[in-house]
């Protein structure tokens, strides 16, 4: 039974549900317990969660969050994907590894139990994160994840599960990670944070580096600007030896930095086409520029910008889509170390992921090559324009939020390059921020005419977070109603 009203369970962050654990008002046994019934309410709508782990829902002490921890007992998900708990499932979305058990806990997860984090279960995420549509289809099921604003439509992804459960009130943040937008996409479907790190600043899962997987970094969506901060103080920790991009910890608390101004920025505005093909929804354009106005409000300078000059559009997009694509043989590598063959392995991964996996072997070395070759040219034109701007203002997506199971879905059966091309179109802020590495951050910026939630993104130089952050923060003081607005489908509504 729910050990607080609804209405005060949603109106809590994590940050303020902890000072409760903190001061005994509840436990962390009874914290688990509200967010097991909320899935146990919700879940049948929204297929976000797809394991609760019932023994650390006896025991949050489990696995060991640390007791000392800023989050002690502060229930949340692990994204079904990458950075996971040892003992634990993880499918990774797809019927291949549907029954992988992780052999040793992840960096990331090690980091969200020393900020006192309890993983309560795992949320869903589309087959190995490769769309914004979190559909699956695994044991004979297609599972779609709805978005609690509307059932109709798709909460993004590949962190999809996370961000629908946090929007509707049942943990105030979840696990996600970003690898073309994975964590900022479902926070602006969703009306939630999403801040997607530096290359490096977070510590990959134990099988990876950063450049064999150089676009993927793990983090977290939340509700509020400090909730993001406080985990990210945790999450930053890298073991020794645990990279090789070694930039060593930030120069201070993300948390103190938020009581900080951040002082007068030149803000670049762009809302163009990035090297793609269709205009960005002009509704997305109208919010994003009245944005730009509330942040010349808070004393910012902002420029337009003319983005056919930002970078060599046409070799970002060939390296990236290169990278995307061809990393796909690994699918094989699996299926080999699983002895499935060839005509098994098609029946096991979905439409889209099967092509992805052919198409992969129409590169060679030399495409290799030029593309990390084209990644150092993008890399450093990035590099030269935020020499002249201290942040960079676009929309988080070219698109609002699809239908689910719609035209982003791996179980479409339709030529790959149409689909990736559709794919990147609508990702088109997103993308060059994983292939420069630089950081990025979703904020909530209001509604649509249908009701749905809309992000605008700020990217930022190298390792500047905390500047990230600290602007987050200002717009949250301004425009605090964007920010952990109720969605139709919510804890706190008769269901």
């Amino acid at each position: 039974m729910a050990i607080m009203g609804w209405d005060e369970w949603a109106s809590r962050d994590a940050v303020g549900l902890a000072a409760l654990i903190s001061a005994g008002q509840i436990t962390p046994r009874e914290a688990a317990d509200q967010a097991a019934e909320a899935v146990a309410r919700l879940n049948p709508r929204l297929d976000a969660v797809i394991e609760l782990f019932e023994d650390t829902r006896a025991d949050p002490d489990t696995d060991r969050p640390n007791r000392e921890g800023a989050l002690y007992g502060v229930p949340m998900f692990l994204k079904d994907l990458g950075s996971g708990l040892r003992g634990r499932r993880q499918a990774s979305g797809s019927a291949l590894t549907a029954e992988t058990i992780v052999g040793a806990t992840d960096p990331t997860v090690e980091n969200f139990l020393r900020a006192g984090l309890v993983p309560l279960g795992r949320s869903a995420t589309p087959e190995f994160g490769m769309t914004f549509d979190t559909t699956t289809a695994i044991d004979g099921r297609v599972a779609i994840t709805r978005n609690p604003w509307n059932l109709e439509h798709t909460p993004g992804g590949s962190s999809g599960g996370s961000a629908a459960a946090v929007s509707a009130g049942i943990v105030p943040l979840s696990m996600s990670s970003d690898g073309g937008g994975s964590t900022r996409i479902p926070a602006a479907f969703c009306g939630l944070v999403g801040l997607k790190a530096s290359r490096g600043r977070v510590p990959q899962p134990l099988g990876r580096n950063e450049y064999g997987a150089r676009t993927s970094i793990d983090g977290v969506v939340t509700r509020s600007v400090r909730d993001t901060a406080a985990v990210f103080d945790y999450l930053t920790h890298v073991p020794t030896g645990g990279s090789f991009i070694r930039m060593g910890p930030p120069t201070g608390s993300y948390t103190d930095a938020l009581t900080r101004e951040p002082g007068q920025l030149r803000i670049g505005l762009s809302t163009g086409a990035w090297g793609r093909s269709g205009a960005t929804d002009p509704r997305i354009v109208a919010r994003v520029r009245a944005f730009a106005v509330l942040l010349e409000n808070l004393g910012h300078r902002v420029e337009e910008l003319d983005d056919a000059k930002i970078c060599d559009w046409e070799t970002l997009w060939r390296g990236y889509i290169t990278h995307w694509v061809g990393s796909r043989a690994t699918f094989a590598l699996m299926a080999r170390e699983r002895g499935i063959g060839m005509q098994e392995l098609q029946t096991l991964l979905t439409p889209m992921a099967w092509r992805h996996m052919v198409a992969s072997e129409r590169y060679d070395k030399f495409d290799m090559f030029r593309m990390m070759s084209g990644n150092n040219t993008v890399t450093r034109q990035f590099g030269a324009l935020m020499d002249r701007y201290d942040l960079l203002l676009t929309p988080t997506l070219a698109i609002r939020a699809p239908k689910a199971n719609g035209p982003y879905a791996m179980l479409r059966d339709e030529d790959l390059d149409t689909w990736v091309g559709r794919l990147a179109d609508a990702c088109r802020y997103t993308m060059p921020g994983n292939e420069t590495g630089m950081p990025a951050i979703s904020l909530p910026i209001g509604f649509d005419d249908d009701g749905l939630p809309i992000g605008a993104q700020l990217h930022g130089s190298f390792a500047r977070e905390d500047l990230l952050l600290q602007v987050a923060a200002q717009v949250e003081r301004a425009e605090p109603s964007w920010f952990g607005a109720v969605p139709p489908v919510h804890v706190t509504k008769d269901q």
